[in-house]
């Protein structure tokens, strides 16, 4: 049985993994869970004597087989009461992360696969990330940041990148969201800003939204 703090770690170091194929640094952690490198040093420390990490001088954190399978099950809780809050409790999906976060610790394996099931075994959540089934496996997505695209090339919004409330509101605002078609119609030079169309919606983004936004070619 891990602690709620172990088991937050364990889902940081998971999602700071999949950006490189270095180990996690301390500092990259320590921003991560917005506290002091000496107390990542801490917790790596218990991680590793339960053999949930694997701590390399100069080359950082890696999650162990065990630790990777403790953190997809996290994962994969927090994602599957996403899907439950908006699609039976009518959440909007920048309302969900926070709850979502809470919901994740419940320890009942019988209530998340009853849970799976009564879902329908969704294979998504509402931001479009996969889901991880009781295994550990999930599907990726073929996708690409809308920042990668060049005029005249279009697909299908398939994911965020952001899932920050601010971020969804401002999707929601401009009626961006899963499964909606978007072109590109015109790339600025200077700021790499474009200019999209979204169904009958034409509307000049900015990078910082391009390279937050998934697109599926």
């Amino acid at each position: 049985m891990f602690s709620l703090s172990e088991e937050n770690y364990l889902k940081a170091i998971f999602h700071l993994q999949k950006h490189s194929t270095a180990g996690v640094s301390t500092n990259a952690l320590a921003e991560e869970m917005q506290t002091k490198a000496s107390s990542v040093t801490d917790m790596v420390k218990k991680l590793s004597d339960k053999k949930l990490v694997v701590y390399k001088k100069y080359q950082g954190v890696y999650l162990s087989e065990s630790g990777r399978k403790t953190a997809l099950k996290i994962i994969r809780k927090h994602r599957l009461w996403e899907v439950f809050l908006v699609e039976k409790l009518d959440f909007s999906w920048d309302e969900v992360h926070d709850v979502a976060e809470e919901l994740e610790h419940i320890k009942s394996e019988k209530l998340i696969s009853e849970l799976d099931k009564f879902l329908d075994y969704p294979k998504r959540d509402p931001h479009g990330d996969p889901i991880p089934d009781a295994k550990g496996n999930f599907q990726v997505a073929n996708k690409t940041l809308l920042s990668d695209l060049s005029t005249g090339e279009k697909g299908t919004l398939v994911g965020v990148k952001d899932t920050s409330p601010e971020f969804l509101k401002y999707l929601d605002k401009n009626k961006i969201a899963l499964g909606k078609t978007i072109e590109v119609l015109d790339q600025e030079k200077f700021d790499g800003s474009m200019l999209i169309q979204i169904e009958k919606n034409r509307l000049r983004v900015s990078t910082l939204v391009t390279a937050n936004i998934y697109i599926k070619i």
